[in-house]
This record gives C-alpha cells, structure tokens and sequence, in this order.
C-alpha cells in the first residue's frame, strides 16, 4: 500500500516488533494489488517468496487454487497454538474468504466497499439539501443535473468501474453476476451479469455521459482526484478514501449508501467487499511461522483493528473493534464512517450479495472495464458491450477451469 495506508501498513509492523522481542514483520511495498500477486508468483517460483502477501479480494479463488503454495490461515492458527476464533470477525468477512466448511483461508485484513460522496458546498450553491444524499438513481441523476446547470465540471464520477458499477451494483440489486452463487458452487459457473437491469443501467450511464451528469473518469482511482478538486459534486469510490478525501477536501464533505434503482424489487440488498487479505505462503522457514501467527493475533486485537479502522477508512473486522469504536463516540464524531457497515451489513448477504469467487476474476474485471468505456464512448451499445464482456469473461473462466487442479 502506498501513502497514507503505506504508512498506517509501516505503523502497524513498528508496533508489533515492539510490543515483543521474538520476531519482527518488514513491509515491502511491491506495487498495486496485481503487481503484487505477480511479484509474489515470481518469487515463489525462485523460491525467494515472502511469508505473508497481501492480496485483492478477486484474486482469492486463484489463491485458492495453488493449494501447495499456500498455508491455510486456520491451519497456521492451529499449527502454532494461537486462539483464533472466526466468530469474532464480522460475518459478511468471513463468509467471503472461508471455504465451504466455514474455515478461513486468509486474514481479513483491509476490507471496504463502494459508498456515495457529495460536495455538500456545491448542494448548497445549486439549490439542493446539503444534508439528504440522493438515495436512488433518478434522484442522484437529477441532482448532478443540477450541479451541472449550476457550472459543475461534472455532475458525477465513480472510480473502480466493474467493482461500483457491475460488481456492486449487481449485489446490491440482488442480482448474480455468475451462475454457481458467484462462484461459490464450483469452478464449472458462468457469468450472466448480461441482464436487462444491469445493462438498463450501462445505457444510463452512457446516456448520462454525453450531457457530463456522469462523467468516466478512468479505472482503479483515477476519477477521485476529480471529486476532491471540486470538479464533479458527487462520487461513489471506496469508503476506504474517506479519510484521504476528507483531508485533501477543501469543501465539506458528505457522505450516504450506494444509489438503487427503485423499481428493481429487493433492492437495496447488501453492497459486497473489498480490499485485500494476507495470504500465507509455504516453504518459509518453520520457526517464521510462529511470528506469522503472532502478528495475525496482534492484528486481531479490538484496540489495534479499532485504530486502524478510524485512521483508515477500512471496515472493523471484528465485532470487538466495532463496539469499542463506537463506544469511543467516533462515529458520533464522524458520522460518514459508520455508512460503510451499514451498507455490507444492511441485509443477510444471499448468494447473489455474498461476494465472488471466479477464477482470473483480475482479468475478467479488465475485460468488463473494457466493455464499459466501449459503451460510455458511444461505440458500442450497452447490450452489446455487456454481452462482449460476458462472452469474453466465459473464455477465460474456461480456461482458469481447464487449469485448475480441482477439475
């Protein structure tokens, strides 16, 4: 992680080396999320792989599949004799990075999920309620039509495109993006997210582009500098940024859930997460393993996840640090933090709102990434380009299968 998490990553590791004598964590910072997984492939195959990597939360079925590499986190637990219990972490985290018998491959670590940012100051200028966030798609439309009338650069942005406006956007419509429960049931599923909501949805948002109501602003997080320079009045981004936002902001911040489209029945359900956890990687040195397992245990405890929540953005994954966050009164004294909690936890996640795990879901998500500027640009329609990114994403999920040691 880099910057500000960077540091926070830095911060925890210097606590934990000092709390103890026996053992110490260095961070190495390898890039983005996909550089460091292909980093951490490398160096395993050269048998120069580190103990603990850090890794996307769609890159957790290929993980799974290289089942020699790595150390199940409940076996490590286990193996070391160190209390790990996974009813102490918060259900919608454990659900998505447990396997069938409920046990925890990996450490939750730095979980988030999309939520909606508005320029209360631009609200304010155009007329609109600076405390009522739109809470569906026609409002949110209508307002950044207004934003727009009223001199704004853009009316809204989104970073992460497929994660916000497919991923997310299907969960929290109750919709599957693939048959099997997203993955889940077996490597054998197929994407479907081709369907009249989700693609009813695409052409809004192209339709919206060509009058700057919503504006692309690029992949991964390259739109949210437009949000905090003051161009576009609202934004839908990780909860993850809200502290990033807040600071680098010179305008009151708001924040409020995710937009639904209001005659889509269910909805809203349950946005899903994102983020990342740390994956334990085999063949370090037996007596690493201890330490691995001692600094999961020091990552668990409710004052250092509450810490790491309040100065991150990132959800609480357990329930300890939640209550002890909210027994502090901080989301009393920041009351856009607790919207990210609210919106994974709104509803019992179903199998379409629990998350995925589709094998190459890392380029899968490049393929709908690319469908979708396809259909913004106006070069394709939106049913063509969601039926291309499925037809597309199906190649390589076939392909992942054909590979898999599980077939």
């Amino acid at each position: 992680m880099s910057g500000e998490l960077g540091r926070q990553v830095d911060k925890l590791a210097d606590d934990f080396n000092a709390s103890q004598t026996e053992y110490r964590v260095v961070p190495s910072y390898k890039g983005n999320y996909t550089e460091t997984v292909t980093a951490a492939i490398f160096a395993f195959r050269s048998r120069s792989q580190p103990a603990i990597v850090q890794v996307s939360e769609i890159a957790t079925a290929t993980m799974m599949a290289a089942r020699g590499a790595i150390y199940p986190v409940y076996e490590l637990m286990k193996d070391a004799q160190e209390p790990f219990s996974p009813a102490a972490y918060l259900p919608v985290v454990t659900s998505f990075y447990a396997d069938v018998s409920g046990n925890l491959l990996s450490f939750p670590f730095n979980a988030s999920t999309p939520i909606l940012y508005y320029n209360k100051t631009m609200f304010r200028d155009a007329g609109l309620d600076p405390e009522t966030p739109p809470k569906t798609w026609p409002e949110l439309g209508q307002a950044a039509k207004r934003l727009r009338e009223r001199g704004a650069g853009c009316g809204f942005t989104t970073s992460w495109p497929s994660w916000v406006n497919v991923e997310n956007f299907s969960a929290f419509h109750n919709l599957p993006i693939a048959t099997r429960a997203n993955g889940f049931g077996g490597l054998d599923a197929v994407l479907t997210f081709n369907n009249p909501i989700v693609v009813r949805h695409v052409a809004q948002l192209a339709q919206w582009q060509t009058t700057k109501v919503f504006d692309y602003g690029g992949r991964a997080q390259s739109a949210e500098p437009r949000f905090q320079h003051g161009e576009c009045g609202i934004f839908i981004g990780s909860s993850a940024t809200r502290a990033d936002i807040e600071a680098n902001s010179k305008f009151e911040v708001g924040t409020g859930l995710m937009p639904y489209w209001p005659d889509v029945a269910g909805a809203p359900q349950n946005s899903v997460l994102g983020g990342a956890t740390l994956w334990v990687l085999r063949n370090r040195p037996r007596a690493e393993y201890g330490g691995v397992a001692k600094f999961f245990s020091f990552l668990s405890k409710p004052e250092v996840q509450a810490a790491w929540h309040q100065s991150t953005g990132y959800l609480p994954i357990t329930r300890a640090a939640f209550e002890l966050t909210r027994s502090q009164g901080f989301y009393d004294r920041n009351p856009g933090a607790a919207i990210a909690i609210e919106q994974v936890t709104l509803k019992p996640p179903t199998e379409n709102s629990r998350g995925l795990r589709l094998g190459s879901f890392v380029l899968i998500r490049d393929t709908i990434e690319d469908e979708l500027e396809q259909a913004f640009s106006g070069q394709k329609s939106a049913q063509a380009a969601m039926d291309s990114a499925v037809e597309r994403g199906n190649k390589l999920l076939r392909q992942f299968e054909r590979a898999s040691p599980d077939r």
